[in-house]
């Protein structure tokens, strides 16, 4: 399925509307005094305030800066512009760094699935050779500093990885992680970021991915595995490794399209993500398999019914979907 102008132009109207819309709003902040209670969306998290969650707002900026890297000459080119400079602006950025160190418990704020995405973010901006790219990365450069900061200090003492099929999934985290270091030259992150890979998931077998997923998931927590390994592992390597985490019963319960029983609910709602990232990671395991292996092709169709399945959704609910969804259609569809 490829991802037309036509598509992005639907598809960005989803961030468009959303990244300065403050209300609704589901903050994570923790509130430590009375004098914090009052405190705004935007009080707290000047560029990221919008898109219901900073998450949220995180990937719909990535979105943006995509969509007007991939497609330059855009139809909406001007207002994703004019959006994203707002945004980017170097106070801005600045104060959304120093909300990690001004509040209490705030370096636990958004670990990992925020975190993930500020990286996605500072990648796609610092491997774009475009002027105007090259100032949002620079003043993105407080923000993206902090977050490394806190995740090379948390990474040697995470003893378990996260295993779940919503935010905290350490796999997913870590895939982002790796891509951006390896696309910025940070040697240090990288092997830190491989080894602990190895450590949680290198002796993963007979996953029981037959039990997913649970209601609420977007992701598919043994698909996250898989894509996190096949970033990792010389070819010959991840063959023997996924041969050995996959048996059939799972492997025919991950190709199921996701039952979406009320797409208006904001959790049922996740459901129509899955498909999403079931289509990425399905997409980047089928590229990694040598061309005899049987997963190879299953994985490349069965990514494409995930994608054409799951696109018509993204306009059919409400706020619960329109806040996120269209990033994670915008990543499944550009993703090589």
């Amino acid at each position: 399925m490829k991802f037309t102008d036509e598509i992005a132009a639907k598809l960005a109207e989803k961030p468009l509307k959303c990244i300065n819309q403050e209300y609704p709003n589901k903050t994570a902040h923790v509130i430590n005094s009375a004098a914090e209670a009052t405190l705004t969306p935007a009080d707290l998290h000047p560029a990221f305030y919008g898109c219901f969650d900073w998450h949220s707002s995180v990937h719909g900026h990535w979105m943006l800066v995509r969509i007007l890297k991939s497609k330059p000459n855009f139809a909406k080119s001007f207002e994703i512009t004019s959006i994203l400079e707002n945004s980017f602006q170097a106070d801005k950025m600045q104060k959304e760094a120093d909300y990690f160190t001004k509040y209490e418990v705030a370096k636990n704020f958004e670990r990992t699935y925020g975190w993930a995405w500020i990286l996605q973010l500072d990648k796609e901006l610092a491997t774009w050779d475009n002027p105007q790219a090259k100032i949002w990365h620079k003043n993105l450069k407080p923000l993206t500093d902090e977050i490394l900061r806190l995740w090379k200090d948390y990474l040697p003492k995470q003893t378990y990885p996260n295993r779940t099929g919503v935010h905290p999934n350490t796999a997913f985290a870590m895939s982002f992680a790796i891509d951006w270091a390896r696309a910025t030259g940070d040697k240090d992150f990288e092997k830190l970021l491989v080894e602990k890979s190895k450590y949680f998931y290198l002796k993963d077998k007979k996953t029981p991915a037959y039990l997913e997923p649970d209601g609420s998931d977007f992701f598919s927590p043994s698909l996250e595995i898989a894509d996190l390994m096949r970033r990792i592992l010389p070819q010959k390597e991840f063959v023997k490794w996924i041969n050995e985490f996959y048996d059939e019963r799972s492997i025919e319960n991950i190709s199921k399209i996701p039952v979406i029983s009320d797409i208006n609910d904001f959790q049922t709602v996740h459901l129509v993500g899955l498909s999403f990232t079931k289509a990425w990671c399905m997409k980047g395991i089928s590229d990694a398999l040598p061309k005899n292996h049987p997963l190879k092709e299953k994985f490349k169709k069965t990514a494409n019914i995930f994608l054409e399945n799951a696109l018509p959704l993204v306009f059919a609910g409400n706020y619960g979907g329109d806040h996120w969804l269209a990033s994670f259609a915008v990543y499944a569809l550009s993703h090589k």
